[in-house]
């Protein structure tokens, strides 16, 4: 299997080969739409000017005066009317010439051969050094036609241009591989560590050190991912948190049951004894039975595709019908009820609100003094407020950004009751956050607290 160090590399290599071979084709075009027309109209103006000025000078020897041209750069074949050909200057690589091309020249034709010959349709014909790549004009030396064929020497002319071009062009190949080879080794380490980063994850360990000062995508990714496994470290210490608190909570009546059970089997109690005690056990059994329907109301409500059955319903209604259901506990206190509840109508999980409504009445009337109030108030704004306040010992504020943190008791040095869970806070939440509204509290301690829902108009 590859590495993407590997592909990387081969990426950015393959990349340079194909820029490479495009930007042949571009230069290719570029030669034969332009530079081809206008080099061979250089090459044939040269050739005018060489064969103008030997026509000024007839007693100078033919011969004499083409080595001495050649010297200056140049590559030249000259054939007489017999076909008797002499070359002057460097060699040709490639002497193969067709006959009639020269007897065309005798005749006083011109040839062009850059832009005649196949090889024209390649930038490489500049550079090839063939007859056939020059240009052939008509010459008269003592009455007798000549042919003349000449081309630049680009050995001579321009041969460390091309040796030059050719360190440059083959050192920045060289070079550009050995830096994509170094530079992707910075590319690849952040991500390397990424993936180290998610093997501690998986083996348990949420302490990650990750560059995070990047201003790049790959920074970005390390602060998501720091704070991504800051989020899973909490959530696993809260999970933790959570089956310790379950467990304390399930095992504190089950040792109570098993205790008092014992002491009657073994016959060591009273008969007003064993009463109190089967009273003890029934409490503490409800107490276990209401633990479990709690927690599985929070595992229902904490899965993504709760469904939420939407109805109209009378939200007063409903509100009414709460205080009804805990009448008993809030007459056994003598407390007086203060509401202010207009028609309402609201679409929304009825089921779901109405346990809203009777958790925070509950625990108004179990943290209110005795002859204290219970005061309820609706208001239809910009959305549906409903305010359920107690006069009861009030919250702390060092407590209050916990008291819907699952398992937590807010004062619990005071709350020696068995009956609370410490979830009844988180599920009220959990369903009016699944309704899109949210829920805050107000107290102070000593004067009571007030919990205040936020619903939107269509719930």
């Amino acid at each position: 299997m590859r590495t993407l160090y590997t592909r990387i590399v081969v990426t950015f290599i393959f990349i340079a080969l194909i820029s490479s071979i495009f930007a042949l084709f571009v230069t290719n075009t570029y030669y034969t739409s332009q530079l081809r027309t206008y080099n061979e109209q250089k090459i044939m103006r040269i050739g005018s000017e060489i064969r103008d000025l030997y026509e000024q000078m007839p007693a100078m020897e033919l011969s004499a005066y083409l080595t001495h041209i050649a010297g200056l750069g140049y590559q030249i074949y000259a054939v007489n009317s017999k076909m008797e050909g002499s070359f002057y200057g460097a060699p040709f690589k490639h002497t193969q010439f067709d006959p009639d091309i020269v007897r065309r020249v005798l005749a006083g034709d011109m040839y062009r051969g850059i832009m005649e010959e196949q090889h024209a349709l390649m930038v490489t014909g500049f550079f090839e050094n063939s007859i056939r790549n020059t240009s052939g004009l008509p010459i008269k030396v003592n009455g007798e036609p000549y042919a003349l064929f000449i081309r630049p020497n680009l050995e001579e002319q321009i041969g460390e241009v091309r040796i030059l071009m050719g360190f440059l062009l083959g050192f920045t190949f060289l070079f550009s591989i050995a830096l994509i080879a170094v530079l992707t080794r910075f590319i690849v380490k952040p991500l390397q560590q990424l993936t180290e980063a998610t093997n501690k994850i998986v083996g348990g360990n949420y302490n990650i050190q990750l560059d995070i000062s990047r201003r790049d995508e790959i920074g970005n990714a390390a602060r998501h991912f720091t704070q991504m496994a800051s989020s899973l470290k909490k959530l696993d210490e809260m999970r933790q948190e959570f089956v310790a608190n379950v467990s304390h909570e399930i095992q504190s009546p089950l040792t109570s049951i098993q205790g008092f059970a014992q002491t009657m089997l073994d016959k060591q109690a009273t008969p007003e004894e064993t009463e109190r005690y089967l009273k003890i056990i029934e409490e503490e059994s409800k107490r276990l039975s209401g633990l479990g329907k709690q927690l599985l109301t929070l595992a229902a409500l904490d899965k993504e595709d709760t469904p939420v059955k939407r109805t109209a319903f009378r939200l007063d209604e409903q509100i009414r019908q709460a205080l009804i259901v805990t009448e008993w506990q809030w007459t056994e206190k003598r407390l007086q009820l203060d509401l202010e509840l207009p028609d309402m109508i609201v679409t929304g999980d009825a089921q779901l609100m109405v346990q809203v409504w009777l958790n925070l009445i509950t625990n108004a009337i179990k943290f209110s003094h005795t002859g204290g109030t219970l005061r309820i108030n609706a208001a239809v704004e910009r959305e549906i407020l409903v305010e359920i306040s107690d006069t009861g010992m009030g919250i702390s504020e060092d407590e209050l950004p916990h008291i819907f943190d699952r398992f937590y008791k807010a004062d619990q040095a005071r709350n020696r009751t068995r009956s609370g869970s410490g979830l009844g806070l988180s599920i009220a939440r959990k369903i009016v956050e699944l309704h899109g509204g949210s829920i805050q509290v107000r107290s102070r301690l000593g004067e009571g607290s007030t919990f205040i829902v936020r619903l939107p108009l269509l719930t």
